[in-house]
């Protein structure tokens, strides 16, 4: 689902909201999360899942041409981690998928 699809839905489910709202709607939310996961705070919503900044060490890589070793330096990287009623969700659904597909 790419962000459209997810304003369309919106605009869809609820009738009172233009496509310019859902759209509004839709922005400020996914920038609040990447506001706050700047500023290196999480954010965690029940039943869906959280997101946190994970911090990658430096490490010593290899460039595939040449063989010789690059200093690749610390990263900090956003992390989603899912919640327990979406976990159970994803893997209701995908095993119903399942059975029906071997059927």
């Amino acid at each position: 689902m790419t962000r459209s699809d997810l304003i369309e839905e919106l605009a869809a489910r609820f009738a009172q909201l233009t496509h310019r709202d859902a759209e509004f709607a839709v922005k400020t939310v996914l920038d609040a999360i990447s506001t706050a996961l700047v500023k290196g705070h999480r954010i965690e919503i029940r039943g869906f899942g959280s997101f946190s900044i994970n911090r990658r060490p430096p490490r010593v890589g290899r460039n595939p041409r040449s063989g010789e070793s690059v200093q690749i330096p610390e990263k900090r990287v956003p992390h989603f981690k899912p919640g327990k009623a979406l976990r159970e969700a994803v893997d209701q659904r995908t095993a119903h998928l399942q059975e029906t597909k071997s059927l």
